[in-house]
C-alpha cells in the first residue's frame, strides 16, 4: 500500500473538492455561516466565550470524526489499490477470487541410525523434531506415522508435518536437526534439500490478494493470455502472481511456452508443480492449441563466505551469538527462513550485498563490520575470489550452495 501520509493527503483533497470542510477552522467557519443563514447569529463569538467554545466543539468534533472515518477508512477501502482486510475480501469476491487460507508444511526428514545399533530402529508416530531457536522462535515438526529404519540400512525418510500452519516452517536444509526427546537407535535427524512435499503457507496477505484480484481484471477471457494462466497458477497456496515468470520464445516450437514458478521459500515442491501441470494441461483449462508447461524456477547456486567482525574485546559467547545472528539473517535473505525483515533474492533482480550489509548493521548493533566473499559463477568475467560483487540473476533464483559464516580476527 502507499504511504499513509500520501493517502491521507489524497483523500483529504477529495473531501475538500466535494465541498467538505477539512480543518477545524473551516468547520467553525461553516458552523458560523449556518447560524447566520438560520437567522441565529451569536453575538458573543469570541474565542474566550465558554458558551461559544462549547457550541463550536459540539458542531466541529463530530465533523472531525466523520472526516477521519472518510479519509482513513471509508474512502481508501472503496479503491482496490488501498483496500485491506474484509473490504479487500469483498473486492476479491466481486472478481470471483477468494483469499487463500493458511497451510501446514508437509515433508520428509532423514533419520539416521546410530552406527552401533543393530536390527530395525523404530521411530514412533508423533516424534518431535525441532530447529534451533531463530530470532527467539523454535519450529517443530512431528512424524505422521510410526516408521522404521530397516536392518542393514543407515537411514530412512519419515513423513512429517509442521505443528502449526505458516510459511515460517519452510526452513532451509539442515535447520530441523534436534530431537528434544531422544529416539533409541537414532543418531541424528535432518531436513535435506528438497525435503518439502507441501509448503506451509500463511493466510494470503492483503498485498498478494490485491495483486491476484488486479490480475483477474485482465483475465476476463480466461484463455490465450498471461493473466488467465497467472490466475490459474496463483490459485494454489503459496504462489503469488508476481512469482510466476513466463518464457514465451517457443521453447518447444510455435504455440509453446513455459511458466517458471517460485514460492516464498524459493523452489516449489515437485508435487505442487505436477498438480498445477495436471490442472492446466489435462483438466481442460488451457486455450485451443496452447502448450504451456509449468516448472520450478531454475536456480543459480551461490557459494558464499561471510566474515563477521565483532567489537574488539567482545566475549566469546556474545561473539558467537552475533555470528549466528548474521548466519540466520543471510539465510533469510536467500529464502531459507522467514524470521527477519530483509531484502530477499528474486529472479531478474539484482541482489545487492551493500544493501544486505546495511540491513545487518541496522538489526545487529554489535556488528562492527561484515565482508562477503564468493567465487566467480559460471560466465562471470572474474577470476579467483572477490568481495562485494552483487548477484545479477537472469530468469533464475539464487540459492545457497554453501554458506560459511566465520568470525574475523584482528583489528
Amino acid at each position: 500500500m502507499a504511504d499513509t501520509n500520501t493517502t491521507d493527503a489524497l483523500f483529504t483533497q477529495m473531501a475538500a473538492e466535494a465541498g467538505m470542510p477539512t480543518t477545524e477552522a473551516e468547520m467553525q467557519q461553516a458552523w458560523a455561516q449556518c447560524n447566520v443563514e438560520a437567522g441565529s447569529p451569536f453575538s458573543n463569538s469570541s474565542e474566550f466565550s465558554p458558551f461559544w467554545r462549547l457550541m463550536s466543539a459540539i458542531a466541529t468534533k463530530p465533523s472531525q470524526w466523520l472526516l477521519t472515518l472518510l479519509v482513513k477508512h471509508a474512502l481508501p477501502n472503496v479503491f482496490l489499490k488501498y483496500a485491506s482486510g474484509a473490504w479487500l475480501d469483498v473486492f476479491a469476491w466481486g472478481v470471483d477470487v477468494t483469499r487463500k487460507g493458511a497451510v501446514a508444511a508437509l515433508g520428509s526428514l532423514t533419520f539416521s541410525r546410530n552406527p552401533g545399533t543393530a536390527g530395525a530402529v523404530a521411530i514412533p508416530a508423533g516424534t518431535v523434531v525441532e530447529s534451533p531457536a531463530i530470532n527467539g522462535t523454535t519450529y517443530r515438526l512431528t512424524t505422521l506415522a510410526a516408521a522404521v529404519i530397516p536392518d542393514g540400512q543407515d537411514s530412512a525418510l519419515v513423513p512429517v508435518q509442521a505443528e502449526a500452519t505458516g510459511a515460517a516452517y519452510n526452513l532451509g536444509p539442515g535447520y530441523y536437526s534436534i530431537l528434544p526427546k531422544p529416539v533409541p537407535g537414532v543418531a541424528s535427524v535432518t531436513n535435506a534439500d528438497g525435503w518439502l512435499t507441501t509448503e506451509g503457507a500463511d493466510e494470503e496477505s492483503d498485498e498478494a490478494l490485491r495483486l491476484r484480484s488486479r490480475n483477474q481484471f485482465a483475465a476476463v477471457g480466461q484463455y490465450h493470455h498471461d493473466a488467465a494462466y497467472r490466475a490459474m497458477i496463483a490459485a494454489y497456496a503459496g504462489i503469488r502472481v508476481d512469482y510466476i515468470f513466463f518464457e514465451k520464445d517457443a521453447p518447444r516450437g510455435p504455440g509453446t511456452a513455459n511458466a517458471h514458478i517460485m514460492t516464498e521459500s524459493g523452489i516449489p515442491p515437485q508435487e505442487l508443480v505436477e498438480a498445477i501441470n495436471t490442472f492446466v494441461q489435462t483438466s481442460g483449462n488451457h486455450g485451443h492449441g496452447d502448450d504451456l508447461r509449468c516448472m520450478a524456477i531454475t536456480t543459480t547456486p551461490v557459494d558464499l563466505r561471510v566474515t563477521v567482525y565483532p567489537p574488539v574485546g567482545m566475549d566469546a559467547a556474545r561473539a558467537e551469538a552475533l555470528r549466528l545472528g548474521v548466519e540466520n539473517r543471510v539465510r533469510c535473505a536467500f529464502r531459507e527462513n522467514t524470521d527477519f525483515t530483509l531484502t530477499r533474492v528474486l529472479p531478474l533482480t539484482r541482489f545487492s550485498f551493500s544493501t544486505l550489509s546495511q540491513e545487518l548493521h541496522a538489526q545487529l548493533p554489535d556488528l562492527r563490520s561484515v565482508e562477503f566473499t564468493r567465487p566467480a559463477a559460471a560466465g562471470e568475467a572474474v577470476e579467483n575470489e572477490f568481495v562485494w560483487v552483487d548477484i545479477v540473476p537472469a530468469r533464475a533464483l539464487p540459492v545457497l550452495a554453501s554458506l560459511e559464516v566465520v568470525l574475523g580476527a584482528g583489528q
